[in-house]
Parts: structure tokens; sequence; C-alpha cells
């Protein structure tokens, strides 16, 4: 395994040995509850005190006020001071890493022919803030603050120990609250390739871009969603709006839809769709594809007097256009019932929202103002998930975010 000491970018690199451990913060017992429970961080106003001369990503003992050791984690300056690694005293290092990033690999057995998946899920595979997403020889590496970026380095020689990886980007993923001027951003291994790359979901092909980070192609946490639709497809009518790159609308092609209409705001995106429709041996002329914000193209369908078997909605959580600023929070109702209007009767409605702060209760409460805003009573024919390379420990609330209904209405 070769050493660097500079990344892509030129910037100086941390050493492979990891964060080294400093001094502590003493919680309140509001935390300590928590903390007892297996929860992960601490929030800022939860810290009665602070021993030593904290500096961000420094490794921290997180001490009860009766001198109790709680853990020891990775301080910051953000809302979330510490995130906890471990619930003893020991240290945050390789072989921390190399336990906890085999065990991740350990527990996803991934179905055949899919080589996008991701391997580190954050807090639910004990590496709390660090995300990283395999695009075949490719990893894009998250992190929710700053004061991950020491763990980067020696992160990284450990991928590569595990498997062989050709190219690697880091990406910020929050800490809108704190300073990542010193974060080595970017291309960290390989170089960009002059074409996207090709991957695979179940045999399904698609083009992604590692380096746009989140924004690489492919949302792999809906590929149990798409499985289970796919005995489903053949014969029917397909409207998928909110469409990003089109892998719903590329399977229901491929499962036999009758029609697929694909819909997003984006021109871009939905040239990436029409690819990825190439990719897969499908002739994109057959099919229809409208750059469109979905709520006119609805009510553009509507007056046409058209109707689909299955509506796929699973919009972003906020988005701006010329027709306004949109919020699933505040929007979603709506949108269940814009769908609706063009659902045949008896047809399926897919509706989803990755929203970690809005409740299943909260959801169901948007899905039914939808219903009966136009009177078309709905009834649950699959609750989807995500896969087994996003799993949820039960100890942090936040890591089950998706809530995904497949309606028959």
């Amino acid at each position: 395994m070769k050493s660097r000491k500079t990344g892509g970018n030129g910037k100086a690199r941390p050493s492979r040995r990891g964060p080294v451990a400093g001094d502590g913060i003493v919680v309140n017992g509001y935390s300590e509850r928590w903390l007892r429970q297996g929860f992960p961080w601490v929030y800022r106003e939860e810290v009665v005190a602070r021993t030593g001369s904290l500096v961000s990503g420094q490794v921290v003992r997180i001490r009860s006020r009766d001198g109790q050791t709680l853990g020891t984690g990775v301080w910051s300056t953000g809302k979330v001071e510490v995130r906890r690694f471990r619930t003893d005293d020991g240290p945050i290092d390789v072989t921390l890493l190399q336990e906890r990033v085999a065990a991740a690999l350990a527990r996803r057995p991934l179905p055949p022919d899919t080589d996008a998946w991701r391997w580190v899920h954050g807090e639910n595979d004990g590496l709390p803030g660090v995300r990283v997403d395999v695009y075949g020889t490719a990893v894009s590496i998250s992190l929710d603050s700053p004061s991950l970026a020491r763990l980067i380095d020696p992160l990284l020689g450990v991928l590569q120990q595990e498997s062989a990886v050709e190219s690697a980007w880091v990406h910020r993923r929050g800490g809108e609250d704190e300073d990542w001027s010193r974060v080595p951003l970017g291309q960290l291994v390989g170089t960009r390739p002059s074409d996207d790359i090709i991957i695979q979901e179940r045999g399904v092909r698609a083009a992604v871009r590692p380096w746009d980070g989140s924004d690489a192609g492919v949302f792999s946490d809906m590929r149990d969603v798409r499985a289970w639709l796919e005995p489903h497809w053949r014969g029917r009518r397909v409207l998928n709006t909110f469409s990003y790159t089109g892998m719903f609308s590329v399977a229901a092609a491929l499962g036999g839809a009758a029609e697929v209409e694909t819909v997003d705001l984006s021109e871009h995106y939905l040239e990436r769709a029409v690819d990825n429709f190439a990719l897969n041996g499908l002739d994109p002329e057959r099919y229809s594809f409208t750059a469109s914000d979905s709520f006119k193209a609805l009510d553009a369908l509507r007056r046409k007097g058209r109707t689909f078997d299955v509506v796929i909605a699973d919009p972003p959580s906020h988005s701006h256009s010329d027709a306004g600023t949109w919020s699933v929070s505040k929007d979603l109702g709506r949108l269940v019932a814009a769908c609706l209007r063009v659902l045949a009767p008896g047809g399926w409605l897919v509706v989803a929202t990755n929203l970690g702060s809005m409740s299943p209760k909260e959801f169901r409460k948007l899905v039914l103002a939808g219903s009966h805003k136009v009177g078309r009573p709905l009834r649950l024919i699959h609750e989807g998930s995500t896969p087994v390379d996003y799993p949820a420990s039960l100890d942090f609330p936040e890591s089950r975010y998706l809530k995904c209904w497949v309606l028959e209405g």
C-alpha cells in the first residue's frame, strides 16, 4: 500500500495513523441517558464542561458528571459537538477502522450483477458521520463534519486493503456551521475519467459520476423498491415524476411497460435518463421525456385526460423552480393529490421521501390529506425499505429516514 502525502488537489494530507486522543467533555444527565442507550451523538447544548484546549478533529473522552467514562469520540465546533466512535476509552485508530470496515463489508450480501452500493453507512456501521459509496472500482467518501477529515487517509488505506479502489473522491455532506477550508475535498486517488463510469444495479446499467458526490446519478437506497416492482411493470402505463436520471423509468421499460413517461425539471438529468435508456439497449425514441416542473406536467396530463397505471413520486426534500419553492414537508399532500388525478382506477401510486426529520406518522398524514382532497381512497400494497447496504441501528432513530409506500387507488 503506497503512502501519499498529498491528494489530487495538492493539499497537505494527514498521516495514516489517524487522530490522537486528547482531553474531554462532561455531559448532562439527558445526554448520558441517550449515550447509555447507544445513541452516538453529543449535542453542543448537552455539554456541561470541557477540559483542555479542544480543536476540531481532536479525539476526546466523554464523561458523566460523576466521572464515569461514556466513550470516545471526535470533537467538532458544530451543533453535534462529539460523534462517539466507541463506548470505552480506547483509541480511534487504524485497527478500529479496519474492524468496522470489515464488519460492514461482511453484513452486505449484495444481489448479483450489482456494483453500486453503500459500503459504510455512518452511525449504523460504527463510523458516525462517514459514508462510503462504491461505484465499480471507484469510491465516494462523504463527511458530515470537517472534524472527521483526519480519518480520510487511514480510512482510504483500509478500503484499499479490502477491495480494488482505482479512484476515490471526498465530499462534504453537512456541517454548514463549520470551517471546511482545510479539508482535502475532491480527488484523492487516480484521475477523473473522461467519460461516465458505467455501473450495474441487478443487471440494469447506469452512467454515474462519483466526483459529483450525492449527485452521482443513482440512488442505491431505492434498489429494493425497484426490485419489488420488477414483476409488475409488464403492460402498464408508467409515469415517473421527479425522475432524476430515470432509473425507475429504465426498470419499467426493461420490465415490459407499455408506456413510460419520464418527467424532470432538469434537462440535464433528462439527458442522462435518455443515455441510461440507450445503455440498456432501449430505444429512447419509443418513450417520452418531458423537461417540466412536475406539478405543471401533472396538470397538463390531467387536462389532456391522460391516465397511468403506475405513477411514481419520489421528490427531493427541497428544490426551487420558476413555479416556486418545493418542500416535501409542506407540499407532499398536494403532490399526492395531483398524482391521483392522473392515476387510472385501481392503479398504483409509488410515493416516497428520504427526509429523515419527517416521521412515518407525518408521512401518513400528508398522504391521507392528498387522498382526501381528491376523494380517492388508498390501500397500502407494499411498504418499501432500504436495502441491506443501508442498515438502520435501533440505537440511532435518525437512520430510519426512508418512507416509501406503494398504494392502490
